[in-house]
This record gives C-alpha cells, sequence and structure tokens, in this order.
C-alpha cells in the first residue's frame, strides 16, 4: 500500500522525474529543489500541465485538440474510468487528487483555457490575457501550493495569480519564434494598438521599430505583476514559497527580450541552462523569488 503523500514507490518517483525533464526541462529542475516527500506529487501536476500545453503540438486540427482536452476534463471530472484507470498519467492524477482532496476546478479550468492555444485567434486585450494566464500557470502554481501546504493555499490566491501572470509572459516570450511561425499571437492586442501594430504587421514582422516596443511592453506586462507577486510573496508562509522556484526564472527572460526586442521573433530569449539552475538554486537557497 502507498503511503499517504508518497504516491508510488522510489522506482515509480524516478520514473515521474525522467518523465518530467524530458517535457519541462525547467520545472524537473525545479522540482530537485522542492522537498523530496512531495516531488512525485508536483511531478504529476506538472507533467499534466506539459501534457495539455503540448496538445497544439501534436494536432493538425483544432477539433481532434477540443476532444482531447474535453478527455481530459471529463477524467478530471470523473467521468471515463475505465479509460483514465487504463492511461498512467490519468491514473496517478485521479490518486493525487483522491490522496490530497484536490480541488478539481482549477485542473478542468485549465483544460478549458488551453482550447485558446489550439486555434489562431489574437489575444484581445490584457485582461483578457491575464484571465487566460489565471487559468493556466497561476492555477498550477495554486495548485503546487495546495500539494505542499494545503492549509495555507487559501492565503496565497494574489501571489499565485500575480506570478502566474508574469510566468505566463515569460513563456510566451521565450515561444515567440515557434508562436511567429504558427501565426499566433499572444501579445495582448491593446499593447499591440499602442504600439502602432496589429495580429498582421506583427506576423509580417515588417516594423522593426514597433516590434521592438510591442516586445518591451509584453515584458513590462510582465514585470507588472511579477512586482506585485513579489510583494504578496512576502507575506506568504515559508512552507508555501517552493511552489513559486519556476517563477524565479522570469525576470531574466525580461531582461534578454527587453534587450533582443524584435529579435525575439528569431531567437528566443531564454537564457542558457546554466543561467537557469544558476538563478533557480539562488532563489531556493534566498526564498526569494
Amino acid at each position: 500500500m502507498v503511503a499517504p503523500g508518497q504516491g508510488g514507490s522510489q522506482a515509480d518517483g524516478q520514473s515521474k522525474l525522467d518523465e518530467l525533464r524530458a517535457v519541462d526541462i525547467d520545472r524537473y529542475l525545479c522540482l530537485l529543489l522542492m522537498p523530496e516527500h512531495v516531488r512525485d506529487d508536483l511531478a504529476t501536476l506538472m507533467l499534466f500541465n506539459a501534457e495539455i500545453a503540448a496538445i497544439r503540438d501534436r494536432i493538425r486540427e483544432a477539433l481532434p485538440g477540443e476532444i482531447r482536452l474535453q478527455w481530459w476534463h471529463d477524467v478530471i471530472s470523473g467521468g471515463r474510468a475505465g479509460e483514465a484507470e487504463a492511461h498512467p498519467l490519468a491514473s496517478r492524477l485521479l490518486d493525487l487528487i483522491a490522496r490530497r482532496s484536490m480541488p478539481v476546478a482549477p485542473l478542468t479550468g485549465m483544460c478549458e483555457a488551453r482550447v485558446f492555444d489550439l486555434y489562431d485567434d489574437p489575444m484581445p486585450d490584457r485582461v483578457t490575457y491575464e484571465g487566460y494566464a489565471g487559468e493556466t500557470a497561476s492555477a498550477l502554481l495554486q495548485m503546487s501550493v495546495f500539494v505542499l501546504a494545503p492549509e495555507a493555499s487559501t492565503e496565497t490566491a494574489t501571489a499565485s495569480g500575480h506570478a502566474g501572470v508574469a510566468q505566463a509572459v515569460a513563456g510566451h516570450l521565450m515561444m515567440l519564434p515557434i508562436t511567429q511561425k504558427r501565426g499566433q499571437v499572444f501579445i495582448p492586442g491593446d499593447l499591440l494598438t499602442a504600439t502602432g501594430l496589429d495580429r498582421d504587421s506583427l506576423l509580417e514582422a515588417g516594423n522593426r521599430d514597433r516590434i521592438d516596443a510591442a516586445v518591451r511592453a509584453f515584458a513590462g506586462l510582465g514585470r507588472e505583476h511579477l512586482a506585485k507577486a513579489r510583494s504578496a510573496f512576502a507575506e506568504l508562509p515559508a512552507g508555501t514559497r517552493p511552489a513559486y522556484l519556476p517563477v524565479a526564472l522570469a525576470e531574466q527572460v525580461f531582461e534578454r527580450a527587453e534587450s533582443l526586442g524584435s529579435r525575439c521573433l528569431e531567437t528566443s530569449p531564454r537564457p542558457s541552462q546554466l543561467r537557469r539552475q544558476w538563478r533557480l538554486w539562488r532563489a531556493a537557497r534566498s526564498g526569494r523569488i
């Protein structure tokens, strides 16, 4: 029998870590710096996030992607029990939900929000973007806090909300070369308008000065939320802080994006792995993001 909170044998735990390393190296590095007794469960959450975030990469048309997201939604809601039992990640996720009495609404909300990823509709404005980030990156942070310190998770909504937006902006800045080729635009439309651009002119990549301004405005949105997250973070119980380690990488991304400007369309502002590892280690030691 699996002891509560362990979620599997040592071999199972290593398997989860190996899986996570293959699909999300940054969260894998963060996990190595988190308390050992929660790593298996956090790995399951992070693998679920990676699974639904990567659906766009595996499909040619949006409808099969929607069907896959609906499958996950149904599984988390308690349906498709037989199919879920035969699916390694789904069965582990359901076990985690049951053992820790986790709320399912944030997880089903993540599935619903990811439908946006399947299409090429532009992000209308920053309010819509903040809502999207809240239901994806922020929800994952908040669920991670629930695993680490469930009794404190009611205090962390503000920190998770702002930290998730900052993390999402950093992620979309790093993905700009990929989304540009796809024809996806995550930079909010009102930020584009303020710099004299729209979806089509950004994708055409013709006016580099305006794109410089748009990229820096997007990074500025991330910085704004990172500052608010840090302010909220300072008031949180120490036991919640490891959940926010992934956010420690955001500021380096903003710095590089601001330096690269429009060149982010061809060159990701992702720092080197060595720099990312050093930043995560320092954040874990200091307890600051």
